[in-house]
């Protein structure tokens, strides 16, 4: 019945042992995944105000610092971190029992690492995130942008139209023109050098944790029969046990013949959204990370509300950038009504037998389209805040200019 990583069992199977009166001890399991959650919500914390200084650094280079009205009371760190800890999606996980809350640590361990330029940290984080879920593996794209580039900027063009600007108008301090143009290229320069360690800690990383799963899986099984029970089974979707997502009841209906199409089809959606991402938003790869995680929560073979748990507290870190994002009132109230609905139809279908299946697949069908709504228009946001800051950034060269 478990298809997950044999380390992480061996650190919580015991804590699931019965005991003499033959009540299993939840309370320690309980334990640590509160202790995740907390220690999740700081490291969110952290990386909140690493982006927001580095935000503001280059805001301030550009002269348009004053576009940020954040709160003086709560920076959008803390704000995120306060909403990923009192979210009730993560406290159902935490109450749930779920593995969510340690999957969720590290994926948040290997963001807070590639923001703090810690690669050994950041290495970890995204091979024991993939190891656990598999999808995280598609994070280390942002993970390389943030290590190559550093944190969320404005548009890199902006950096450089400003520095020929002031160096083509000032022609009597050709100097200091060379050099704020020379900068400017400087924050545009990809890096390699902290992306070719982070390939070398995750190679490193990789070989230990396939070690150490070699050696807890020695008497039971092989290693490739690990894989075909953990990444296998994510795959090929085995269990079509009711979830909150929508592939379950697709693939229960679809005739067997189509069942291998369908699954390549579902599969591969989420990786031909990948590169177009990429592109469009490399200057934010922590808003980059943020798309890719709504996007796998969305299409993922066994999705939790844990895996939104996640995704809803990184969007707090983007409320400079999102406060313009529309319909945000039909969002909350969407999910809200979700949350409340699903258990409800769940209940009436599976314990009372006076609902079926389309009343509790309905619930699956409006969450897809809220998360849906919600990526499309997190997207719009922060490409039209960085249509705001083009346009006073040119107003700022041109007041300059005249």
């Amino acid at each position: 019945m478990y298809h997950g990583s044999p380390l992480l069992l061996s650190l919580l199977g015991p804590l699931t042992v019965k005991r003499i009166e033959g009540q299993p001890n939840h309370l320690l399991c309980s334990l640590v995944f509160v202790i995740a959650d907390i220690i999740s919500a700081l490291l969110i914390r952290a990386t909140g105000h690493t982006l927001q200084m580095a935000y503001r650094q280059s805001l301030n280079s550009l002269d348009i610092v004053d576009l940020l009205k954040s709160s003086d009371l709560l920076s959008s760190g803390d704000i995120a971190a306060l909403v990923y800890l009192w979210n009730p999606f993560t406290i159902a996980a935490c109450v749930g029992l779920s593995t969510s809350p340690v999957e969720n640590l590290v994926v948040i361990l290997a963001l807070h690492g590639a923001c703090k330029g810690l690669v050994p940290l950041a290495a970890f984080g995204w091979v024991m995130s993939t190891h656990l879920s598999l999808y995280p593996a598609i994070l280390i794209i942002p993970v390389i942008l943030l290590l190559g580039y550093g944190p969320d900027t404005p548009p890199r063009k902006l950096f450089l139209q400003k520095g020929y600007g002031k160096n083509g108008d000032n022609h009597s301090s050709d100097n200091c023109g060379q050099q704020e143009t020379n900068q400017s290229k400087a924050e545009v320069t990809f890096s390699w050098r902290p992306v070719i360690h982070f390939l070398f800690w995750s190679s490193l990383w990789s070989a230990y944790v396939l070690v150490l799963c070699s050696i807890s899986v020695k008497p039971h099984g092989s290693l490739w029969e690990m894989f075909q029970r953990t990444y296998g089974f994510i795959l090929t979707m085995e269990d079509m046990s009711p979830n909150i997502g929508v592939l379950w009841y697709f693939f229960a209906e679809v005739f067997d013949f189509f069942r291998s199409f369908f699954m390549i089809v579902f599969h591969l959606n989420i990786l031909f959204m990948i590169l177009p991402l990429a592109i469009r938003l490399k200057h934010r790869p922590c808003f980059l990370a943020f798309i890719y995680i709504a996007i796998s929560s969305m299409l993922k073979s066994y999705p939790s509300v844990g895996d939104s748990a996640l995704y809803l507290g990184l969007l707090g870190l983007f409320l400079d950038e999102l406060a313009d994002m529309k319909f945000s009132f039909f969002l909350l109230c969407g999910y809200i009504g979700v949350s409340l609905l699903s258990p409800v139809m769940h209940n009436l279908w599976i314990w009372r037998g006076t609902g079926n299946a389309n009343f509790y697949y309905a619930t699956g069908m409006a969450y897809a389209c809220l998360q849906i709504i919600l990526v499309v228009e997190s997207v719009s946001a922060v490409l039209n805040h960085d249509r705001k800051l083009r346009k006073l950034s040119v107003t700022k060269l041109r007041d300059g200019n005249s």
